[in-house]
């Protein structure tokens, strides 16, 4: 399940908390060109867009993600801080305990913030080499792939203005909450309209309200389709009455109304 949210500004409520001004929640199991739509259109009706300086897409890297800067137009995307040091630890943190130990994570770390890619793999091809076990070494490559192909959001990250995403925990408390945390089954259709719920209510709606407006349109759609039923019931009625022997003309041709279409049809060649 996909979740975006969208907010403007950060106000310090406390030494270890920080609230999102203006947040507006988006979610369900869709395409990810559809979601994103559904965001720039959002943007477009709540912002003046020539006067907002910067937009910052930050994520985990993940193509879908990324794929936002597309259609949110001049948007830059930033890789989320927790996944780099997931990476970067994947890559270190069994450096010290070798028979011949060694220490790069504040060097790494240092040429990570300066956008030095040069040393970057230098160092990091230095700790896949001394790292004895092949799968340790599998681990590091991929941690290094990783590095490597979101370089243009780490430069982005740690650049004039330091960026910080909150993401795990937006999707902690709106989706996995719920969803996954403990033992439960979903259908598609069950997760999706449960997410949305969620979402709906942290945006400030009204479950109620929710709940109410989901009844109205799912009574509209069954009057339409009774009423779609019903006709098709009447056309059949119709038909079925008649004699299959003597229907030999077309039936609209017989009418009064159509006798534009029995004239035209007399003096062609048909």
């Amino acid at each position: 399940m996909k979740l975006i949210y969208v907010y403007d500004n950060k106000t310090k409520v406390s030494k270890d908390r920080i609230k999102l001004e203006n947040i507006r929640y988006f979610t369900g199991e869709m395409k990810p060109e559809d979601i994103w739509t559904e965001v720039a259109t959002y943007l477009d009706e709540s912002y003046d867009l020539d006067k907002v300086e910067n937009i910052y897409i930050a994520g985990d890297g993940a193509n879908w993600i990324k794929g936002g800067t597309e259609i949110i137009k001049d948007s830059k995307y930033v890789l989320d801080h927790y996944h780099l040091s997931k990476y970067v630890k994947k890559i270190t943190v069994h450096l010290p305990s070798l028979e011949e130990p060694a220490d790069i994570e504040k060097p790494l770390w240092r040429y990570i913030r300066r956008g030095k890619k040069k040393f970057v793999i230098e160092l990091i091809d230095f700790a896949i080499e001394i790292t004895p076990t092949e799968s340790k070494k599998k681990s590091m490559k991929d941690a290094k792939r990783y590095i490597l192909n979101n370089w243009e959001g780490i430069n982005n990250l740690f650049g004039e203005e330091k960026y910080r995403c909150s993401a795990e925990g937006h999707i902690s408390h709106i989706l996995s909450d719920r969803l996954s945390s403990r033992p439960m089954g979903w259908s598609l259709i069950g997760a999706d309209e449960m997410a949305r719920m969620r979402a709906y209510k942290a945006n400030g709606g009204s479950i109620k309200e929710y709940y109410r407006n989901q009844r109205i349109e799912k009574k509209n759609e069954e009057r339409i389709l009774e009423l779609d039923k019903r006709v098709v019931n009447r056309v059949k009625r119709t038909y079925n009455n008649i004699d299959p022997d003597i229907m030999i003309d077309m039936p609209y041709i017989t009418k009064t109304e159509g006798r534009w279409l029995k004239n035209m049809l007399s003096n062609s060649s048909f």
